[in-house]
């Protein structure tokens, strides 16, 4: 859980959340006592976070890239969730004008309701609502617009993402409004919005089974994660898009353990800055990379060899023994 900051009232919904998303690999107990030391504030930074999962001997997988809140007709929903190997916790706000409705859920079955017509709502862990209650009641003001109101909300997520690494510095704001709408009529609305998102929970529900039922073959790959070592090799350039041919002992899963990929096959890997933290033009892309340059994993960095520049991917890169 990370953070999500609303407001709702008679301007309509204005909803802003970072997009970080931290995934452990390792033992149980280690990974919820790190947890723990996150979201109380006693990791200040990814580093110190890095630096606290070696001693535990975990693996992280931290991303910035996660949507956290979506637009759905005339309202915002945004929503917070813990995944252990049994269950789904959600929770979930929707927000219009005139109107919230807060809900919590385990898999799909809803757990709890809560509702109202206006106010300002924080979801997140504990470190991150005490550094944005005070924000959010210092920088507020009934008369801005909510274009403003959105524009507050993500400078607090970043100072916030200053100060803990549980909170991610990209940040989502999205704005639903719909001025036909009352109080009444608002949780009417929200109801069938719901409703209709409940609906599609429940497919997805059908799916996460047959995850769960694969828990035992994920634990043996989290085993194989590649921490340091030969990737592959760059067999294409497309503009910032590579293709990467795995070595022979590398094979790729998506984040739900999937296999996508198999050694001496390709995977899709993305050029974005340099060392210095500068965006790479896509004209200039040839300074920094050439076909047959080999990919690696170096200190827990994916980067071209040659000169250290990072990659971006969405997949986990395993050992095949």
């Amino acid at each position: 859980m990370s953070i999500i900051i609303a407001y709702i009232g008679k301007k309509g919904c204005v909803m802003a959340s970072d997009k970080r998303r931290i995934a452990y690999f390792g033992n149980k107990n280690e990974r919820e006592e790190l947890e723990s030391k996150l979201y109380s504030g006693n990791i200040r930074n990814d580093e110190e976070l890095y630096k606290e999962a070696a001693k535990r001997d975990l693996t992280l997988k931290i991303t910035d890239d996660t949507h956290k809140i979506k637009k759905i007709g005339t309202a915002v929903m945004g929503e917070v969730s813990t995944k252990t190997t049994m269950e789904v916790k959600r929770k979930r706000i929707y927000g219009t004008t005139n109107g919230y409705q807060i809900i919590e859920l385990v898999g799909s079955t809803l757990k709890s309701k809560d509702k109202g017509a206006s106010g300002i709502i924080i979801f997140g862990n504990k470190i991150a609502k005490s550094i944005a209650n005070p924000l959010v009641k210092e920088r507020w003001k009934s008369n801005i617009s909510l274009k403003y109101m959105g524009d507050i909300f993500e400078e607090i997520i970043k100072e916030i993402a200053d100060k803990t690494p549980s909170v991610g510095k990209e940040v989502d704001v999205l704005i639903g409004k719909d001025d036909s709408l009352t109080p009444t009529t608002a949780q009417e609305y929200l109801d069938k919005t719901e409703d209709r998102d409940k609906r599609l929970l429940e497919k997805y529900r059908n799916q996460l089974t047959e995850e769960l039922d694969k828990a035992n073959e994920s634990m043996e790959i989290t085993s194989k994660l590649i921490n340091e070592g030969n990737i592959g090799r760059i067999s294409n350039i497309n503009g910032k898009i590579l293709n990467v041919v795995l070595e022979n002992n590398v094979e790729a899963y998506d984040t739900n353990w999937k296999l996508l990929s198999k050694p001496n096959e390709e995977v899709i890997m993305l050029l974005n800055k340099d060392n210095d933290g500068n965006i790479i033009d896509e004209d200039n892309v040839s300074n920094f990379v050439s076909i047959d340059d080999k990919v690696i994993i170096k200190d827990g960095n994916l980067c071209i060899e040659k000169n250290n520049i990072s990659l971006n991917c969405n997949i986990v890169l395993c050992n095949t023994k």
